[in-house]
């Protein structure tokens, strides 16, 4: 679903300095990050689900993130209600048979956002946030164990169950950020550093900057 130019970073450690300035910084030399800040923040302050991309489908964001990656699609119903279907959910390998069972995870999560430069956003910029579905990584189906695990934490305390999982999810936090032009605090920079120097130097981070 990567809608226009993609970047490519052959490597992952070739995108960490990216997030430690925002986009106008960006090819500059690191700076310092200031302390995350959650001053202010509410859920409600990043409105979902709206109607997704499809407005005339009678779904809504989380039921199009369900079709979309549906392993075997389910039956939509009236009011896109969701019936069979069988997903896998990559952070922890597990198949399910149940919608409901099922959690649509932000990538980064929106405290976690806010945190990060989108306390400074608009409402409609933040709504979009929480809606992304312009690229295929920022929205994720898995089961509501596990995101309710990870909860608001970045890489510095939490990463998938599944190591077969981990590089890519690394790599597509790393992606997530850079889309939206947020940045990252230096325990999370050192906890990514840790998997770009080891286990995933070769993952590739690919990302198109959020309109």
């Amino acid at each position: 679903m990567i809608k226009s130019l993609v970047r490519t970073f052959g490597a992952l450690s070739l995108a960490l300095p990216l997030l430690s300035a925002p986009a106008a910084h960006a090819a500059a030399p690191a700076v310092p990050v200031p302390e995350e800040d959650r001053t202010g923040y509410t859920r409600t302050k990043f409105k979902h689900w709206n109607s997704g991309d499809d407005s005339s489908d009678g779904c809504n964001t989380r039921a199009e993130v369900l079709l979309a990656e549906a392993v075997v699609a389910p039956t939509v119903g009236a009011g896109c209600k969701l019936t069979g279907g069988t997903w896998v959910s990559y952070y922890d390998g597990q198949e399910v048979t149940s919608a409901g069972s099922l959690d649509i995870d932000h990538m980064v999560p929106l405290a976690e956002a806010w945190d990060s430069g989108a306390s400074t956003w608009t409402a409609a910029r933040r709504e979009a946030y929480a809606n992304d579905q312009g690229a295929d990584v920022s929205l994720v189906a898995v089961t509501a164990r596990t995101n309710r695990q990870k909860s608001d934490q970045d890489p510095a305390e939490w990463m998938p169950p599944s190591p077969v999982a981990q590089c890519r999810y690394v790599g597509e936090w790393v992606g997530t950020k850079l889309r939206w032009d947020l940045t990252a605090d230096d325990r999370e920079l050192e906890a990514l550093k840790v998997y770009a120097q080891g286990p995933c130097e070769d993952t590739i981070v690919r990302y198109t900057p959020a309109a």
